[in-house]
């Protein structure tokens, strides 16, 4: 029998339980004492390295996903030598709008790995979250990595304005783009320049093409010069033309992040993911005040005009 405790499930995970692995994702998914006590056991070990793809919808990240896979597993290596024969694969996906729970349809499109023993896809939902990433997926790469796991894939939904986060998650964050995508001011508009290391034009059996390169290119000049540009790459994932290439550019751009800068970067991620945790906690702490007689008596006092919501904020902040 599997046990509850999350020290015996990392133990387990560690050796190779898969049942113990899922148990954890559910503990940080869950919240409440299980997250926090299996929080303070995985961030012992170091994460793995972590891929990010997004993109708007229909632009193929899936498919675009599961050649990847295939790739890695073939030929994959950052130096010729530690080949990954294991992946994590974390699949954010919309939330059901009534049982909250992710819809899977990553798990279809991913089928040819959904039964491999090297592999391990976990489908996360948003649960409402802005930016697409729930607050529990820092808290599952670290599951993965006390599992483990080297590497790591986080698919995220569709990109809006403000749905940029996956940056904050990932060493090497790649943008899937189609031909005819639109014009370089709704790129900009989107914030993908800001997060892209890789810009994927996918479909591009497709006509248009050469008017996306042009416009992500022109948009890449206006950006200023920085220490690394985005690559961008044209691939049809149906007929995996171009995964290979795809690969290679990750192997390049992690090899620049790891000369020097990738402290930098993961200290940015260590202090995203506080600021989202300290969110939370305050948001909670918010909760709890809000409710019960000290809240009552402001609104009383409001009412009667003795006090204004500011002092009346102070007032309530200042409760033990």
């Amino acid at each position: 029998m599997i046990p509850r405790d999350p020290a015996q499930l990392v133990e387990l995970a560690r050796n190779g339980s898969r049942t113990a692995l899922a148990r954890l994702l559910t503990y940080v998914e869950s919240g409440g004492p299980v997250q926090l006590a299996t929080a303070a056991l995985v961030y012992r070990t170091p994460a793995p390295y972590v891929i990010g793809l997004t993109g708007p919808p229909g632009s193929g990240k899936s498919t675009l996903t599961d050649r990847l896979i295939t790739t890695i597993l073939t030929r994959g290596s950052f130096n010729g030598i530690d080949a990954f024969d294991e992946i994590g694969v974390l699949c954010v996906d919309p939330s059901s709008p009534f049982t909250g729970g992710a819809i899977l349809g990553d798990r279809i499109r991913m089928q040819d790995h959904a039964t491999n023993e090297h592999v391990f896809i976990r489908s996360m939902a948003t649960r409402g979250h802005l930016g697409g990433l729930s607050l529990a997926v820092p808290d599952a790469l670290r599951v993965l990595g006390a599992a483990t796991f080297r590497l790591a894939l986080v698919e995220t939904v569709g990109v809006g304005q403000m749905e940029v986060e996956i940056t904050s998650a990932a060493d090497t964050t790649i943008v899937v783009t189609n031909p005819g995508w639109g014009d370089s001011m709704q790129a900009n508009k989107a914030g993908l320049l800001e997060v892209a290391d890789i810009f994927v034009i996918n479909k591009a059996d497709r006509a248009g093409v050469r008017e996306t390169r042009r416009d992500l290119e022109q948009m890449l000049d206006l950006g200023g010069a920085k220490e690394w540009r985005p690559t961008i790459l044209e691939t049809v994932a149906t007929t995996d033309a171009g995964t290979d290439e795809l690969w290679e550019a990750i192997v390049e751009h992690r090899a620049f992040v790891e000369s020097g800068r990738h402290d930098l970067r993961r200290r940015a991620r260590m202090r995203h993911e506080l600021d989202k945790v300290l969110t939370a906690v305050v948001r909670s702490r918010i909760g709890d005040l809000a409710h019960g007689a000290a809240y009552e008596e402001q609104i009383d006092a409001l009412l009667r005009g003795d006090t204004d919501p500011y002092r009346a904020a102070a007032t309530l902040l200042a409760e033990p």
